[in-house]
């Protein structure tokens, strides 16, 4: 009942080809230093990934950031800092063993200097390492892929409708982003309550107030995807079971309504979701109660 997730990124956000006329070998943005954070959209911070070869990430609070997935979305290698140091259970949806031979590729361009012609047989194994890299991701690390893992480790035939919970609406970027591909794979017919405002569009929202300015995972769902007339039957729509399953965004954030939900649905219709960088949380007291249980850092 206990799985690994990872975070994700949308379909959309993913290039649809290599960007051509890369002009730097490695990206100046290096996590841990900020006075290399000098990029205040998304556009501008998605062109620094696309016009480099390499992109420095690494662990910070979490093995697991979101910067994995806009390097790679955004057609550059990663160089993975102590890849190699990963728990087997942590990143468990990522290519690390492509990672790491990003990581020697890398060691055989570091020295080079773009005013000379990159030799063809380097051009080559780069080319096909970042081909890899891309179908990978848009394989199994966008959003709607996640949503569909999370469905098929349930092991539940037939979910056509979910209710998804949560306790808190501000940014949770393993809440917000499986929400969004849960939202991909059912429409309205994945009803969020309460509402997250920030992942749908809209012009009442500061999105680049928000935690890391809001990159990647806010403004992306047409308003219509949320049903407003839901809200006011959230917990008459529990008592009749209209959801075929129940997920709760984050069990650390609160989980509203867990109570009638447990009078209504089998426990193995109600998922808990875990995203948290650093947690002492006991995932097994919610597997014995018969949940399936998805942790970030396993």
């Amino acid at each position: 009942m206990l799985h690994p997730i990872t975070f994700s990124i949308p379909r959309e956000k993913v290039v649809d080809s290599i960007p051509e006329n890369k002009t730097q070998i490695l990206s100046k943005l290096i996590p841990g230093d900020t006075s290399t954070y000098i990029y205040h959209s998304e556009p501008e911070y998605y062109t620094e990934y696309r016009r480099s070869y390499f992109a420095i990430t690494r662990r910070k609070a979490g093995w697991d950031c979101v910067r994995h997935y806009e390097i790679l979305a955004n057609g550059c290698i990663p160089v993975f800092i102590n890849i190699e140091y990963c728990p087997v259970n942590t990143l468990a949806l990522c290519p690390k063993g492509l990672f790491i031979q990003g990581n020697h590729l890398y060691d055989k361009f570091k020295d080079l200097c773009l005013t000379e012609p990159i030799p063809d047989d380097l051009k080559s194994e780069y080319r096909a390492l970042l081909c890899q890299l891309l179908e990978y991701t848009r394989a199994h690390l966008t959003t709607i892929a996640i949503g569909r893992y999370i469905i098929e480790k349930t092991g539940l035939e037939g979910v056509k409708k979910v209710l998804f919970l949560s306790g808190y609406t501000g940014p949770d970027y393993l809440r917000c982003l499986t929400l969004h591909g849960l939202k991909e794979v059912f429409g309205a017919e994945c009803h969020d309550y309460p509402k997250i405002p920030h992942i749908y569009k809209t012009d009442d929202i500061w999105y680049a107030g928000l935690y890391g300015k809001g990159m990647t995972y806010t403004n992306l769902l047409e308003p219509e995807l949320h049903n407003v007339e839901s809200d006011d039957t959230v917990e008459s729509d529990i008592r009749n079971r209209k959801y075929d399953i129940v997920i709760y965004g984050s069990y650390h954030r609160g989980m509203p309504f867990y109570d009638l939900v447990m009078q209504v649905y089998p426990a193995n219709a109600v998922v808990l979701l875990c995203g948290e960088d650093d947690h002492t949380c006991n995932y097994e007291e919610w597997t014995g109660r018969g949940h399936t249980v998805f942790v970030r850092e396993l």
